[in-house]
């Protein structure tokens, strides 16, 4: 087996700091990183749903049943997130691209056309997922330039098929 020797940290010549790690190539390093799509949704103050394509999710707890996911601080709909309450967490389907795409779009009309329904909790759920777990607001904790949602799982819905993926920035059906 080949070893590799660590990288060293680069050092700033006046700190005893390492000097921090560009964004771009951390952003370089995590598209390397197969990571499933999900489009969380949620329900507004007024009603209205609300939701959009998210990668950054991943399972927390088993009992409690808790999931996280992040959002942008400067994403314009954060603080919809926040009231609600709650949110829905759906696992998308490879089949599903038009669907990711117009929930990434940021001046898509996102529900128009998807097949969805209010879920048990309220909140909406597309029925093209392949998993929906409906959930309860946990906590909410500060992550860098981005807040972290945390959902107590009250429901969960699945259906087989083969999921979406994101690799290098490029969005496809993950092989059977």
């Amino acid at each position: 087996m080949e070893t590799v020797a660590p990288i060293e940290s680069k050092k700033d010549q006046n700190a005893e700091h390492p000097v921090p790690v560009a964004a771009a190539s951390l952003r370089d390093a995590m598209s390397r990183f197969l990571t499933g799509v999900t489009i969380v949704t949620t329900r507004g103050l007024d009603g209205t749903p609300y939701g959009l394509t998210v990668n950054s999710f991943n399972s927390v707890s088993l009992d409690p049943p808790l999931v996280l996911w992040s959002l942008d601080l400067g994403h314009d709909r954060a603080d919809v997130f926040r009231r609600a309450g709650g949110f829905t967490v759906n696992i998308m389907a490879g089949d599903s691209a038009a669907l990711i795409k117009r929930f990434a779009a940021s001046d898509a009309d996102r529900f128009s056309d998807a097949d969805w329904n209010w879920g048990c909790a309220g909140q909406p759920v597309l029925n093209d997922a392949l998993a929906s777990m409906e959930c309860r607001l946990w906590a909410e904790y500060p992550g860098g330039d981005h807040v972290i949602f945390v959902g107590e799982v009250v429901n969960i819905r699945t259906r087989e098929g083969r999921p979406a993926a994101y690799y290098k920035g490029q969005l496809s059906a993950f092989p059977s």
